[in-house]
Parts: structure tokens; C-alpha cells; sequence
């Protein structure tokens, strides 16, 4: 006959088989408190423009190299451009659609990281939208951390500047200059810090010149001091992460307005390096750097020496 497991004789093994599973839920539980699940948010401005998309995907690239594993979710600020993309079915939320994408995602500590290039008035934008978006919703996230812009220190205009310069080697020799456009803002908030970045530039390069769409720093000052220095050959490009409207239109455009145009009819010869920050090697390293580097918890209070 068949020999019948007793009572007794089971309680033994349903000890043993319970206190394995209580172990394999422990040590499941203990992983996961260890390592918060974290993302990163990538805020810009937003382009419309399709030639301007290769600078956001090399950067988003960037960061899912340097984030293996992490989501990493894209925002626009601009209404009006994330409206277009909308209607031409590809859309991009706002930051408040990123931020619920990554607690959808299970993200704990978000990384949000500014594709501006100087802390400006889109900054500051970006900062009150996230700390509004943190404040409505308590306790959703462990930490919100904010990378700061492109350039935000000597060093990060050196690194960047040693970027442009081996991307733009081929189009210059010692009597080409290397003219630039940033895109600066009439209220003035990022004047002080452009001309810093001028600064910086010029002294390793004195045949760099520099001058914005919108910032104090004009075209007619830029003007001048070309001629000043009797520039005869430049190599025009843009100082912004994508080459977008302003880039293909305000800078190297066929108008009369245009720095290409006006360029000219001063007589002095054009080329064109209509490519963004963000296409350029060694730009993304920057960013992604910052947002590493960023020990500011939007979700507490800032910590006082």
C-alpha cells in the first residue's frame, strides 16, 4: 500500500518551503528600497522645424547612454509649437505631462535637465513649471533634481568651445572668422552671461565674434566690429542647441534682414555652418554632465551652509 504522509510529518516541510518564500520576498523588497528607479526629463523650447530634429535626437542619445535604463521623456515649453506638432500627428507634452509620464513609468527621482543654453528667461520658466508641477503633487517623487543650462561656468564655455572649433576646422583657416549667433532675449535677463561666454571665446580665439537675435549684443555691433578688425571671409553659425527657424531664416536666410544678406552687401564672404549645438560632438557630454552632477531637490528645502 501506498505509504500516507502524516500531519506531523508535513509541518516540517511547509516550515521550511514558507520560511524560503519570506526570504525570496524579503531580499525582492530590500533590492528595490535600495535603488529608487530613476528618470530624466529633457525640457527645450520646442522646434517645428524637421531639419532641426538631428541636435534632439543626438542628445536624447546621449542620455540613454548615459542613463541605461532610466526613461527618458521629452517636454516643450512652447505652446504654439507643441500645438503644430500636435496637428501634424507627433505630439510633445508639456512639463507637466513629462513629470506624469515618469511617475507613471514607476520613476522615484526624476532628473530634470534644461536644453537651454543660458539661464534665461525660458529658464526661469522652466524652473517655476516644475516646482508648481512638485508642489501639486506631494510626495509623488523621492527627489526632483535640476540640471542647470549649457553654459554655466568657464569651464563649460571652454569645453563647448573646443566643440565648435573641431566641428568648424575644416571651413576656416587664420583669415576666416568664426561669427556666431546666440539668441538672447529683450529683457536682458541673459546679457550679462552671453557676453561672459564672449569673453571666454574671444580670448582663445580673437578672429571669434559674437552677437544675438534679441540680446543687447546686435548685428549692427557686430558689424562694426568686423569691420574694425577687416574681416573678409566668415564662417557664420548658430550658438543654439538646434538649427531652427532662426538659424535657416535670421541667420543664413536668402531675406535682405538676414546676417548672410547683410554680410555681403558689406563685402565680405559667407559660409555656412547651419548645424546645432546639439549635433555637435562634445555639446551633449555637457548637459548630461550637468544633469549628473545636480544635487538641487526641487522637493525640499535648499540646504544653508
Amino acid at each position: 500500500m501506498p505509504r500516507i504522509l502524516s500531519h506531523v510529518g508535513l509541518r516540517p516541510l511547509l516550515f521550511v518551503l514558507l520560511l524560503l518564500a519570506a526570504l525570496a520576498v524579503h531580499g525582492t523588497s530590500h533590492a528595490t528600497d535600495a535603488a529608487p528607479k530613476e528618470g530624466i526629463l529633457l525640457v527645450a523650447f520646442g522646434t517645428s522645424v524637421p531639419e532641426a530634429q538631428p541636435a534632439f535626437k543626438a542628445v536624447d542619445a546621449e542620455f540613454k547612454k548615459a542613463f541605461p535604463g532610466s526613461p527618458v521623456v521629452w517636454a516643450y515649453t512652447s505652446q504654439i509649437i507643441r500645438k503644430k506638432l500636435a496637428e501634424q500627428g507627433h505630439p510633445v507634452g508639456g512639463i507637466s505631462d513629462g513629470m506624469a509620464q515618469l511617475a507613471k513609468d514607476g520613476v522615484k527621482v526624476v532628473r530634470v535637465q534644461s536644453l537651454h543654453v543660458l539661464a534665461g528667461e525660458e529658464f526661469t520658466a522652466l524652473e517655476r513649471a516644475v516646482l508648481l508641477d512638485v508642489s501639486k503633487n506631494p510626495g509623488r517623487f523621492e527627489a526632483v533634481f535640476m540640471g542647470r543650462p549649457l553654459l554655466e561656468s568657464k569651464p563649460d564655455a571652454q569645453e563647448l568651445l573646443a566643440a565648435i572649433l573641431a566641428d568648424t576646422k575644416g571651413q576656416r583657416n587664420k583669415n576666416t572668422a568664426l561669427v556666431l549667433m546666440g539668441h538672447g532675449q529683450s529683457h536682458g535677463r541673459a546679457d550679462l552671461a552671453f557676453e561672459g561666454v564672449r569673453s571666454v571665446f574671444k580670448t582663445a580665439d580673437k578672429n571669434i565674434h559674437m552677437a544675438t537675435v534679441e540680446g543687447a549684443r546686435s548685428f549692427e555691433d557686430l558689424l562694426k566690429e568686423l569691420k574694425a578688425a577687416k574681416v573678409k571671409h566668415v564662417v557664420i553659425a548658430p550658438l543654439m542647441l538646434v538649427a531652427g527657424d532662426h538659424a535657416r531664416n535670421d541667420l543664413a536666410g536668402d531675406e535682405d534682414d538676414s546676417w548672410a544678406t547683410q554680410l555681403k552687401k558689406a563685402g565680405i564672404k559667407v559660409d555656412t555652418h547651419i548645424k546645432g549645438l546639439g549635433e555637435t560632438p562634445g555639446t551633449a557630454a555637457i548637459l548630461v554632465r550637468h544633469a549628473k552632477e545636480s544635487t538641487d531637490d526641487l522637493t525640499k528645502e535648499p540646504k544653508k551652509p
